[in-house]
């Protein structure tokens, strides 16, 4: 299996949304499309899935034209996909039937799903009255209430009959969940994440994480796209940055760190080490409570640095000299890339300003040829 992308352009008039795109994934993995807003990487993910007309292009899954027809491919999209207004089971089932599954398949890999992502309370109402009644023996239990008392007051409450649930009635972070589960529903081998973050809570981001690790021990291969970079950076192996539509960036993420070298510096003392850090030319990023980021040359001057402040009797808790992190590259890489950019667009600006003084000067001289 691999993933082949090569030169995806497209335009809309004369804006370009994405120019001459590829990469290639040769074995299982998370591929990182990474951009600033607007960049062009949800347009990249649309034509990669057909649903986006192509200007040039093409994409090969094993060789052949990557169809979501015939291919089986998993796609969880940055934006809300769900019908409102529909059950949430119905919506289960019909997306998985689209893939090809059979009903009864399609049920019991709602039922592992539902329990995998903690949402099986969403979608059988069994499952929803089990949890209120176990809510409410819980809270008589707090409240001190002996059996007779608990139920007494359970029987002057009017018993609800829970109904299936409808996307509108889910918060969004639950909406992500059950569209991860549609995205991972037909056991795909190709899994294509558009921002899979995007709403949860830090305890369904650890969640999703847990799931996202299952999938690449299976062997799948996934395309992911975020902003997310501390996160991104935990499972990608190789990255493509774009900017602007452009790609500013691309490579292996372990062979793009070691080419900047260990230049960052995380330290934290118990004295005031301001006059040393000033002597010894640190560049120094970020201070709080004596806990420096620092940046520097490599590993001479930070070895000097740590000598001079064992020298001078500081008492140093951390001292660790690191490779920049994707969140740190991607900010330098599009600095670069918008610097680049302001000076091409100041030379057109002087370019244009001469040339249009050179107009006027010609008209001025034509101007008094003729009053001659």
């Amino acid at each position: 299996m691999s993933l082949e992308v090569a030169h995806l352009s497209k335009k809309y008039g004369e804006k370009t949304a994405l120019e001459d795109l590829s990469f290639t994934m040769e074995k299982p993995g998370v591929y990182a499309l990474l951009g600033t807003n607007g960049a062009g990487k949800t347009t990249a993910i649309r034509m990669m899935l057909n649903m986006l007309q192509r200007d040039s292009g093409t994409v090969l899954w094993d060789g052949k034209p990557l169809d979501p027809e015939t291919c089986n491919v998993g796609y969880l999209a940055e934006e809300r996909g769900l019908y409102p207004k529909y059950e949430l089971m119905d919506q289960l089932i019909y997306f998985g039937m689209l893939r090809g599954m059979d009903k009864e398949t399609v049920k019991e890999r709602i039922a592992y799903w539902a329990k995998r992502l903690e949402v099986e309370e969403y979608l059988y109402p069994e499952v929803a009255l089990a949890m209120e009644k176990q809510r409410e023996e819980e809270e008589a239990r707090e409240r001190g209430l002996t059996g007779l008392e608990a139920k007494e007051t359970k029987g002057s409450r009017p018993v609800k009959k829970k109904k299936p649930q409808k996307a509108d009635q889910l918060s969004k972070g639950n909406q992500q969940k059950i569209q991860f589960m549609i995205a991972l529903l037909s056991d795909p081998q190709l899994i294509i994440l558009d921002e899979p973050m995007s709403g949860l809570d830090p305890v369904n981001t650890d969640l999703f994480r847990e799931i996202i690790h299952e999938e690449i021990e299976k062997g799948k291969y996934l395309i992911m796209s975020s902003h997310q970079m501390a996160t991104v950076e935990e499972f990608c192996t190789d990255i493509l940055i774009l900017n602007r539509s452009k790609v500013i960036l691309q490579g292996n993420l372990n062979e793009i760190k070691k080419s900047y070298g260990r230049i960052f510096l995380s330290l934290k003392v118990e004295e005031d080490i301001s006059k040393i850090l000033s002597e010894c030319g640190a560049q120094v990023l970020s201070e709080k409570e004596g806990e420096y980021e620092l940046r520097v040359s490599g590993d001479e001057e930070a070895n000097a640095l740590l000598s001079r402040l064992i020298a001078g009797g500081v008492r140093i808790i951390r001292f660790d000299l690191r490779e920049p992190s994707l969140h740190e590259i991607f900010v330098r890489k599009v600095e670069e890339a918008q610097a680049a950019l302001h000076g091409r667009m100041e030379e057109a600006r002087q370019e244009s300003f001469l040339d249009h003084a050179q107009a006027l000067s010609e008209s001025g001289e034509k101007e008094a040829g003729r009053n001659v």
